[in-house]
């Protein structure tokens, strides 16, 4: 027992070491220098929290908008996941691995390249504008449809959905399809088999696939930049702004653990909130 015990732990030390290197110990530094000052562009050790006092009092608004753009973006693309995924699992029959293909397909599509075609697609000589210019529903092109949240939601959405689609599909996958059979039986409506058998089984693919998106529209900045505009400034942003042009690291760091702990606050209470009403009756 012992030599086992020995042999799995020194099996699982090279792993454990390099995410400790490359994850945990980068992570420590920028916690660490959160507390720090800057003066002269010269980063001065300290043990303040001066930098979390003006990320609360100078960017709550930023804050709010960035977690409240994430958690639309967040439930928007769980929900067309779940469907897509649900689709494949239960009501595409032999034509589930051609769907689930095609979602693996889109994966091989580059994060920029995505964005830069949503931008086309919403520009003013885009296909939007062309198609009711051709309708004569419009007269000449608008800018409504870019430079705007919306287009950020859309954007971000298309680029996560086969992310989103995968672990949802992996516990979909994981139901037997015996129990929902026997619950009809017994005289259960579709929609109890679905909310108190399906939904409670597949929660945490759920969970993971709104964690994954929410986590990645909360910490993005390009996107915002790209298809955004000067009007949809995410936290991201102002992150990436201390970092590349203010060269403030305490700032920057303070910003983004606090963008963590906020990101972990909403994630446990959801989770909390769904295992509560998720729960069989």
């Amino acid at each position: 027992m012992k030599s086992y015990r020995a042999t799995t732990i020194s099996l699982l030390i090279p792993s454990f070491s390099i995410f400790g290197f490359i994850f945990v110990a980068p992570l420590l530094y920028f916690f660490v220098v959160s507390f720090w000052r800057k003066k002269r562009f010269q980063l001065i050790p300290d043990a303040t929290i001066t930098n979390y006092v003006q990320v609360l009092e100078e960017y709550t608004r930023p804050l709010w908008f960035t977690f409240g753009v994430a958690t639309i973006i967040g439930l928007v693309t769980t929900i067309l996941a779940f469907v897509f995924a649900y689709v494949i699992r239960f009501k595409s029959g032999r034509y589930s691995l051609h769907l689930l293909f095609l979602v693996l397909i889109t994966l091989f599509g580059g994060y920029l390249t995505k964005i830069y075609v949503w931008k086309t697609i919403l520009g003013q000589t885009g296909i939007l504008n062309t198609a009711l210019m051709m309708l004569n529903i419009i007269d000449e092109p608008i800018m409504m449809f870019l430079f705007n949240p919306m287009a950020v939601v859309i954007s971000l959405a298309h680029y996560m959905l086969p992310l989103a689609v995968l672990p949802i599909y992996g516990a979909l996958r994981s139901i037997d399809e015996t129990s929902l059979r026997g619950a009809l039986d017994l005289g259960a409506s579709r929609f109890r088999v679905f909310w108190d058998i399906v939904l409670p089984q597949c929660q945490m693919g759920i969970m993971a696939a709104f964690t994954l998106t929410f986590l990645f529209a909360a910490g993005d900045w390009v996107t915002p930049k790209l298809v955004g505009g000067p009007y949809t400034s995410m936290i991201g942003t102002f992150i990436q702004y201390q970092y590349g042009s203010r060269f403030n690291q305490p700032l920057g760091s303070a910003m983004a653990f606090t963008v963590i702990a906020i990101s972990l606050l909403i994630l446990v209470t959801i989770a909390l909130v769904g295992k509560r009403i998720l729960k069989p009756r």
